[in-house]
């Protein structure tokens, strides 16, 4: 497995975003769902990575700028078929290499609090993620959990 920064261009790519999109929607109700659609994800500075198993992507993710040198994770998304096989874990260790590299200091994220979305708290926790107030326009809110870590 490789990770690419590119995908958007690639319909296979769209079509695991729209089921990441669509999947939230139906999990997190509408005023706590804060997943980015395709035009949040061409926004000016914004970075895009894709997984890819051979010519297969089986993972994405993103990062979105929040103020000089901190950036919000966003978009973490793992095919179906494939999660249990480090696609996540893959993601996460290249994005925080990749922006480390590029000078930023801190990474958050904002996910949901209730048991679907356990295992990606625990995946941002085993790299390094802690739990931190709500960042950026975030306000509390009871079904998200808001994950901060320095580089």
């Amino acid at each position: 497995m490789r990770v690419v920064e590119s995908g958007l261009d690639d319909v296979r790519v769209v079509a695991l975003l729209e089921a990441h999109v669509a999947e939230l929607r139906a999990t997190s109700p509408p005023e706590s769902t804060h997943v980015l659609d395709l035009d949040g994800l061409r926004a000016a500075g914004v970075r895009f990575f894709t997984a890819r198993d051979g010519d297969e992507p089986v993972g994405c993710a993103a990062v979105a700028p929040l103020e000089p040198g901190h950036v919000e994770l966003k978009s973490m998304r793992t095919a179906s078929g494939h999660t249990g096989r480090g696609v996540g874990a893959l993601l996460v260790t290249h994005v925080l290499d990749a922006v480390r590299a590029a000078g930023v200091a801190r990474v958050s994220l904002e996910t949901g609090s209730d048991d679907f979305f356990a295992p990606a708290r625990r995946l941002y926790a085993r790299h390094g993620f802690v739990e931190c107030p709500p960042f950026g326009r975030y306000r509390p809110d009871p079904n998200s959990t808001f994950m901060t870590r320095t580089l």
